[in-house]
């Protein structure tokens, strides 16, 4: 092949110099970031004001205060596992998904508390899910 200038050949593509993710996986990674703010977000609504969360005679019923401190602690790791997706860290395929369906099964028992809500996070996590178990990494 050819060589142009700069040293690159002709017929090949040059190197990123970014360590960031692109097409699905990036789509991912978002995925998670934002499914990780969103559940800090309505833990710490729940730790706040009690008041509003509320489900009368629910099974899964727990103090809303815990809620709220165990959606704090699921959204902090899914930001670290979707910031590890976006970087095309190794572990973090993995990782995305676990905590994804973590999430997606703590927001499940949440409904009754914020069904808009938890619904919104939900379908984010399934996507994100969906997406880390359908692609190959990066």
């Amino acid at each position: 092949m050819a060589e142009m200038s700069g040293g690159a050949r002709k017929g090949t593509t040059r190197s990123h110099d970014s360590q960031w993710v692109t097409g699905p996986h990036l789509f991912a990674g978002v995925a998670l970031e934002l499914s990780g703010t969103l559940s800090i977000l309505m833990g710490a609504a729940g730790i706040g004001q009690e008041s509003i969360f509320r489900a009368p005679g629910y099974a899964y019923r727990f103090d809303v205060t815990a809620w709220g401190w165990l959606h704090v602690a699921i959204g902090v790791v899914l930001i670290a596992a979707g910031l590890g997706v976006l970087l095309g860290q190794s572990w973090a395929k993995g990782a995305g998904v676990a905590v994804g369906a973590v999430s997606l099964i703590s927001q499940f028992m949440f409904i009754p508390y914020y069904p808009g809500w938890s619904i919104i996070v939900m379908v984010l996590d399934l996507a994100a899910i969906w997406t880390l178990a359908r692609f190959s990494a990066p």
